[in-house]
C-alpha cells in the first residue's frame, strides 16, 4: 500500500472553519497538501481523480473566503467533490469512496451539511444556487449562493436556463465556471489575471456605480449607451460578452491554480454590490500530476493506480467483451454496408461504444455535448429525413429528456434506435447513475418496441434487430460492464418482434426473465430441479409488445410462475400482470408473483451485492418460488417460518 503523504498543514483542518485560521502566506502549502491526500486516497479506492486535482486552489479559496456552510456551495455533477470532501469533515472516510457504506462519489445532503444539495447529472447547480439565492432574499437572510460548473456542463441548455433567471438573486449569487478545457477561455497569464481583480474590485465598481449615477442623470439615452459601451469594452477584453448579456457581471478569465489570485477576486466579489457576478476561471485537469496531465481522459475515472507510476490496476486482460464495445463494434460493422446508420451520443463516446463507430464512420458519429433533449430530437429529425439514427444515452440519463421521446419520437412514430447502456444498478456510482426506470417509462408509450439483451451474443442480434426496424421507435437496454463469455456470432440475426425463447423446459415452475438476470435464473432452475420442481426458464427478450403466445402458453401449463427484471416496478412484471389479468390467466389458481427492484434507491455497493440486497439472484428467485408454492387456495402460508 502506498504511503500516505505527509500534510502538516492539512492535518490541523477538519473543516473550513480551521482552514480560515491560517494565514494566506500558507494556502499555496495547503492547496499542494490538498492534492497530494486527493491523489493518495484515490490511488487506494479508484474513482474520479481529473476533476478534483483541477479544482484544489478553487476549493481551497472559495473555503476560505466564504462562509461554508452558512454561504451555499453547489457543486455541478460532482466529480470534481474530492478535495472538498476532504476539507469538510469527512476525510477520515475519504477511503471508502464509492464502496459499500461508504462516502458518495457525488455530493450527497444526506452526508453533510457542506453539501446543501446533491448531483450527479449535469448542469443544475446554477438552478439550485438561484433557489438558495432567492430563499435568503425573500427571507431577508444573509448568505451566498455558490455555484461551480465546468466548461462542459455549460453545454446543456439548463445551465443558461438558469443564468437567463438570475438577475432577481442580485449579489447574493455567485457562478464560478470552471473552464479546463481552454474551449471558452483565451490563454491566461498576467494581464489577464490583472484584468479580473481589477474589475471585481471595489475601486472600480465603486467608480462604475459613480458613472452610472452621473449618466443617469444626464440623459437615459445617454445612460444606456456608456453602459453598453462599459459592457463591451470589458467584455471584449475579458470574452465575457455573452454572459453579460445573460445579466452578469462577468469577471475573468483567471489562472484557476493561483490561489493568492483566487481569494482577492473572491473576497472583492463577496463583497460586491453587484450582481450576480460570473467568475471565469482556468484550470487545468489533472493538475499536479503527472500521468494524470499526461494522460488523454487527464484520469477522469481510475481504478487503483500506484501513486509513483500512475500505474493503474485494471486486473488480468481477456474475458469477455464489455457491453458497450458489442454495441459500437456490432453498430459500425452494420454501418459498412447502411449509409443510413447513424451514431449519437451525448458527451459520453467511450462509455456507450460510440467511440468504436466514430473510428471507422466519424461523418456520421455525432457528440451533442451534455444536451440530451437535443440528442433526441435531432435523431428525431435524422429519421424523419429517412437516416437509421441511433441514440447511445444511458438509461439514466435518457431520463432527461424524456419530453422529446414523448412529443417528438413517440407521437410521430419516428424509427429512432435507442441504445440504453448502463440498465439496472451499476454498483460504485450508485443511485444517481442506476438505470431502473426505463422500462416503466418506455414500454407506457404507444409505437415503442423496448427489448433487453440477456447476454452479448443477444445484444448484437438485438442492434441488427434495429438497424432493420424502419416502423416506429424502438430501444434495447443491456447492464454496465462485460458479458458472460458466450460466443458472438459472426453474422448477427434481426429478431422477430415480440417473440421470446425457451431456455429450458420444465413442467412445474415457470421463470420468465428478461434481461441479464437470465443466467441467475439459470441457477436457480437447478436448485429447484434439485429439490423435484420441474422448472422451465424463458427469454422474454421484448418487454413491448410481450410474446402473448408464449406466456400464455406457461402461464396456463405451470403451478408457479415468476416475472425477472434488473428494473423498478410497473415494467415488464407490471406488463405480464395486466396481460394475465385482462385474459384471465390467473382466474384457475395460478402462482404468478412478480421480482423487481425494490421501491427505493439503494445505496452504491457492488452489484453483485446490490443485486443479492433486491432479491434478484439465483437465492431470491429460489425463495419467492417455495414461499408461492406455501400457499394454500385460501392464501395461508403452510409451513412458513414465523
Amino acid at each position: 500500500m502506498t504511503d500516505r503523504p505527509e500534510t502538516p498543514l492539512l492535518d490541523t483542518v477538519e473543516t473550513p472553519a480551521d482552514l480560515r485560521k491560517l494565514d494566506k502566506s500558507q494556502l499555496r502549502q495547503f492547496a499542494d497538501e490538498l492534492r497530494a491526500e486527493t491523489i493518495s486516497a484515490v490511488s487506494v479506492t479508484g474513482g474520479h481523480l481529473g476533476a478534483g486535482l483541477g479544482v484544489v486552489e478553487l476549493t481551497t479559496a472559495i473555503h476560505y473566503v466564504f462562509n461554508t456552510p452558512d454561504d451555499r456551495l453547489v457543486w455541478d455533477v460532482g466529480h470534481q467533490c474530492y478535495p472538498h470532501k476532504i476539507i469538510t469533515g469527512r476525510r477520515d472516510r475519504i477511503r471508502t469512496i464509492r464502496t459499500g457504506g461508504g462516502l458518495s462519489g457525488f455530493t450527497k445532503r444526506s452526508e453533510s451539511d457542506y453539501d446543501p444539495f446533491g448531483a450527479a447529472h449535469s448542469s443544475t447547480s446554477i438552478s439550485a444556487a438561484l433557489g438558495f439565492a432567492v430563499a435568503n432574499k425573500l427571507s431577508n437572510r444573509p448568505g451566498k449562493a455558490i455555484a461551480v460548473i465546468g466548461d462542459g456542463a455549460m453545454s446543456a441548455g439548463m445551465a443558461y436556463e438558469a443564468m437567463n433567471n438570475a438577475e432577481q438573486a442580485g449579489n447574493r449569487l455567485i457562478v464560478i465556471l470552471n473552464d479546463n478545457d481552454m474551449s471558452i477561455a483565451p490563454p491566461v497569464g498576467g494581464l489577464s489575471n490583472y484584468l479580473a481583480r481589477l474589475i471585481s474590485s471595489s475601486e472600480y465598481l465603486g467608480l462604475r456605480s459613480l458613472a452610472k449615477r452621473i449618466t443617469r442623470r444626464i440623459s437615459r439615452r445617454i445612460y444606456n449607451a456608456a453602459e453598453r459601451a462599459e459592457e463591451y469594452a470589458r467584455g471584449m477584453a475579458t470574452g465575457g460578452t455573452l454572459f453579460e448579456e445573460l445579466g452578469f457581471y462577468y469577471v475573468g478569465p483567471v489562472d484557476g491554480h493561483d490561489v493568492d489570485v483566487l481569494v482577492k477576486i473572491l473576497e472583492n466579489v463577496r463583497d460586491a454590490e453587484e450582481g450576480p457576478i460570473l467568475i471565469h476561471a482556468v484550470t487545468q485537469k489533472g493538475k499536479g500530476y503527472g500521468p494524470a496531465e499526461a494522460a488523454a481522459d487527464k484520469y477522469h475515472g481510475v481504478v487503483k493506480f500506484d501513486v509513483v507510476t500512475g500505474k493503474q490496476d485494471k486486473g488480468p486482460g481477456g474475458g469477455p467483451p464489455a457491453y458497450q464495445n458489442v454495441f459500437g463494434e456490432t453498430l459500425a460493422k452494420l454501418a459498412d454496408d447502411d449509409p443510413r446508420i447513424c451514431a449519437i451520443t451525448a458527451a459520453m463516446p467511450s462509455g456507450t461504444g460510440v467511440d468504436k463507430f466514430a473510428q471507422k464512420h466519424p461523418d456520421r458519429a455525432f457528440d451533442v455535448g451534455i444536451a440530451e433533449q437535443h440528442g433526441v430530437t435531432f435523431a428525431a429529425g435524422l429519421a424523419a429525413q429517412g437516416m437509421r439514427p441511433f441514440c447511445a444515452i444511458y438509461s439514466t440519463f435518457l431520463q432527461r429528456a424524456y419530453d422529446q421521446v414523448v412529443h417528438d419520437v413517440a407521437i410521430q412514430n419516428l424509427p429512432v434506435r435507442f441504445a440504453m447502456d448502463r440498465a439496472g444498478l451499476v454498483g460504485a456510482d450508485g443511485q444517481t447513475h442506476a438505470g431502473s426506470f426505463d422500462l416503466a417509462y418506455l414500454c407506457t408509450l404507444p409505437n415503442f418496441v423496448v427489448m433487453a439483451a440477456a447476454d452479448e451474443a443477444e445484444l448484437a442480434h438485438m442492434t441488427k434487430t434495429m438497424q432493420e426496424h424502419d416502423t416506429g421507435p424502438i430501444a434495447v437496454r443491456y447492464p454496465r460492464g462485460n458479458g458472460v463469455g458466450v460466443e458472438m456470432p459472426e453474422t448477427p440475426r434481426a429478431l422477430e418482434i415480440g417473440k421470446g425463447r425457451v431456455v429450458r423446459e420444465g413442467k412445474k415452475v415457470a421463470i420468465l426473465s428478461l434481461g441479464t438476470r437470465l443466467a441467475e435464473a439459470l441457477k436457480a432452475a437447478d436448485r429447484l430441479d434439485a429439490q423435484g420442481l420441474s422448472t422451465t426458464v424463458a427469454d422474454l427478450r421484448f418487454a413491448k409488445p410481450l410474446d402473448e403466445q408464449l406466456i400464455r402458453r406457461l402461464l396456463a401449463t405451470h403451478e408457479v410462475a415468476v416475472t425477472v427484471e434488473e428494473a423498478a416496478i410497473g415494467g415488464f412484471g407490471a406488463h405480464v400482470l395486466t396481460l394475465a389479468s385482462d385474459a384471465g390467466l390467473i382466474d384457475a389458481g395460478l402462482k404468478l408473483r412478480t421480482m423487481r427492484l425494490p421501491d427505493r434507491f439503494q445505496e452504491q455497493d457492488k452489484p453483485e451485492k446490490q443485486y443479492a440486497e433486491a432479491g434478484l439472484d439465483a437465492d431470491g428467485i429460489v425463495e419467492t418460488v417455495l414461499k408461492a408454492l406455501r400457499h394454500n387456495s385460501a392464501g395461508v402460508i403452510e409451513g412458513a417460518r414465523a
